[in-house]
Parts: C-alpha cells; sequence; structure tokens
C-alpha cells in the first residue's frame, strides 16, 4: 500500500491550490440564506427543485456553449464533484483508472491505495480502461489538448469517461458537445465557483437510471437539504458568467505583473515559460492560482 502523496500540497504557497473568490455578494448569499432560512430543512422538495435549476443554469451561459447535456437525463445531488467520483469508481472498481498528467488529485489519492491505474500519458488505452477527464482541464483551465483524442479512442474500446465540470462558473470560451458516444458520467460542483465549498454542492449527471447508491439517496431524499437550499439560492441568484464578468480585467493585470498567461478559468494564471517551477502539477505548464486576489485587485508583497 502507498503512503506517497498524490501531488505536493501547494495551498501554503501564495498562488498554490485553487479556491472560490469571496466577493462580499457570494459571501452575504451564502450566510444570509443559512442565516435567515431553514426551510430547506423542512422542504421535501428542495432538491429537485435545485436539481432541475442547475440544468437549467448551465445552459444560461453566454460565455460558454455546453450542448448534448439534455443526454444525460438522469440527475442526482451529490457532495461536490467527489461523490459522482467515487461512484465512478465503485462501478468499473475491476478496471484500470486513466487520467492525464496535472489532473485534479484526489483522483490520484483515491486510485493509489485500491485501484490500478496509470496516466494516459503512459500507453495507449486499452478496452479493460476507465477514464476521468475534467473540463475545463484542472491544470490548465482550458479544454486538455487531447481531450477529443482520447473521447473517440474511448468510444471505439468502450471505455467509460467521466466528464468533470468542477470549474463551470468561472470558466469563458469552452465549446463542447457532451453527447459523445464515451461519455458515462458528468460532475458538476459549485465548490470553485462560490465560497460554498464545506457545504459540498454538487450533481452528477448520467444517461441512465441504474440505481446505484447515489441515486438511491437522491429518490428517498436522504440528502443535504441545507446544501440544496443554498446553492438553490445561489442559482437563482448570480448568474453563471458573473465571475468571469466580475474579474476577467483583474485576473489579466495580476497575470501580467506575474509574467503568465490569463487562463479560459478566471482563477488561474498559467505560467508557460516555466518561471514558477514550484507550482507544477505534472505538465510543462504551471497553474497559480489567483481567487485570493482577485477581489483586491492587487498581489501579495514578495
Amino acid at each position: 500500500m502507498s503512503t506517497k502523496p498524490a501531488l505536493p500540497n501547494l495551498k501554503t504557497l501564495p498562488y498554490g491550490g485553487a479556491s472560490s473568490v469571496i466577493s462580499p455578494l457570494t459571501a452575504m448569499v451564502v450566510k444570509q440564506y443559512i442565516q435567515e432560512n431553514s426551510l430547506a430543512f423542512s422542504s421535501e422538495n428542495i432538491q429537485q427543485r435545485f436539481l432541475t435549476r442547475y440544468q437549467e443554469w448551465i445552459k444560461e451561459s453566454q460565455l460558454n456553449k455546453l450542448t448534448g447535456l439534455d443526454a444525460f437525463p438522469v440527475a442526482a445531488q451529490s457532495s461536490g464533484t467527489t461523490e459522482g467520483f467515487d461512484k465512478f469508481y465503485l462501478d468499473n472498481a475491476t478496471k484500470r483508472f486513466r487520467c492525464f498528467k496535472g489532473e485534479y488529485f484526489y483522483h490520484q489519492a483515491a486510485w493509489r491505495n485500491y485501484f490500478n491505474w496509470s496516466f494516459i500519458e503512459d500507453g495507449p488505452i486499452q478496452e479493460n480502461d476507465a477514464i476521468v477527464i475534467s473540463m475545463p482541464f484542472s491544470d490548465s483551465g482550458e479544454e486538455h489538448p487531447s481531450t477529443r483524442e482520447v473521447l473517440d479512442q474511448a468510444a471505439k474500446l468502450g471505455v467509460p469517461v467521466l466528464i468533470d465540470c468542477a470549474f463551470f462558473g468561472i470558466c469563458q470560451d469552452i465549446e463542447f458537445n457532451f453527447d459523445h458516444p464515451a461519455i458515462h458520467t458528468i460532475t458538476f460542483s459549485l465548490s470553485k465557483t462560490y465560497p460554498v465549498a464545506h457545504l459540498r454542492i454538487g450533481m452528477r449527471l448520467t444517461r441512465q437510471d441504474d440505481d446505484d447508491a447515489l441515486l438511491v439517496l437522491t429518490k428517498t431524499k436522504y440528502t443535504n437539504r441545507l446544501s440544496a437550499g443554498v446553492g438553490l439560492d445561489i442559482l437563482n441568484t448570480i448568474t453563471p458568467d458573473w465571475n468571469v464578468s466580475m474579474y476577467a480585467e483583474t485576473q489579466k493585470k495580476l497575470c501580467s505583473q506575474l509574467g503568465i498567461e490569463p487562463s479560459k478559468t478566471v482563477i488561474f494564471g498559467v505560467d508557460r515559460n516555466d518561471k514558477y517551477p514550484e507550482y507544477n502539477r505534472g505538465m510543462k505548464s504551471n497553474r497559480l492560482c489567483l481567487s485570493k486576489y482577485l477581489e483586491v485587485g492587487t498581489l501579495p508583497d514578495d
């Protein structure tokens, strides 16, 4: 059993990790709902209202074009994206898991002790594989350049793919059709979009109702009603393009000061010249998180 860290912990560095921008508006929405609205605990339909509104909200983006989601009509409330990942792992427990280098660290942390896995860069996709890809990609905040090639290979071999959309709500210029035959599961979360990471507000979409454990919890309404209530209030208050509209210009300014490129995901800057190697997560470029500085508009002192 391996105890080696999946990735170095960069959260203590000024531009490490990945988190939402804590703006006065989003913080107020969350705090006010929690303080004033206890009806979520007694509202049996809060979960379905949340799931319905979440799917509508995704389609309302004017800065991104996500199509094909109607091919995934089975929605389940989940604890962020993580619970959707875990169910995908269980469903494919006998397979070898694959991801790109630089992918969200949780997958490596979960796979290293319990499952067979390897990076996609280490060899060709094979029939007994199961793949996880983030969209936008975790290490760059943009679509990974090999995503569509890997999806086509997976479709030919009958390999299931999970697409993780944890960065939707803080991205722009993402155009993607989810109705690809290889895609089995799609996950969404508000943790990186708004300051609600510890409320674990997420949704999983699948093509078919296989009555797995997550769907059992959703059908019996044995889910976190407070999270659903806060999520619903956010989705009814703030547009999916708000973060980009609010912070894109500041992102460009800070990236210029650091000598890096603005990512399509507004909380990130991408270092393609190895100026900041301490922020490397596995790919040739380095990802710097700016979320702590976008609201104030200034960088920390060296």
